[in-house]
């Protein structure tokens, strides 16, 4: 499999604070995004990443890779439906941003839809880390990167 490449600050600052576009789901049926899919997931876990967005590979559509225990879950136009009251801070780091960390408030419980790589609707209700993966990447698709949310 062919892998894709990250982009990172702070070279590629202006593509990554870009607002994404709507997947066109019709597109799923073309062997080239099938393939492009195979090598997100796969670029993901190469670099030892647990989500990825497709901003960050340069496309600004709205997609996203979540590892889901071992399990890579595609997420096409995304939209978080409801978020707890509770949260929670935690330490996050992104492929993106490089070799920097920090503190980051988020809901502890999210409900989302979406699409999967299927074309199928789907609608989950995450906790934990996965809504934390789940809110980092979505942040992604509106041009939002965690650095923006440290805690200082």
């Amino acid at each position: 499999m062919s892998r894709l490449q990250i982009i990172t600050l702070p070279k590629n600052e202006e593509t990554l604070r870009k607002e994404s576009q709507e997947f066109d789901l019709q597109l799923l049926s073309n062997p080239d995004w099938k393939t492009f899919l195979s090598d997100f997931k796969e670029t993901m876990y190469a670099a030892d990443g647990v989500g990825l967005a497709a901003p960050q590979v340069g496309r600004l559509l709205r997609l996203v890779a979540v590892d889901f225990e071992g399990e890579p879950q595609i997420m096409i136009n995304p939209k978080i439906t409801k978020k707890s009251w509770f949260t929670d801070i935690a330490e996050e780091g992104c492929l993106s941003v490089p070799k920097i960390y920090g503190r980051v408030k988020r809901h502890k419980k999210i409900k989302v839809t979406f699409f999967d790589e299927t074309g199928q609707p789907k609608k989950l209700t995450l906790q934990g880390i996965v809504a934390r993966i789940t809110q980092h990447e979505l942040d992604h698709l509106d041009g939002v990167l965690f650095i923006d949310k440290i805690i200082k």
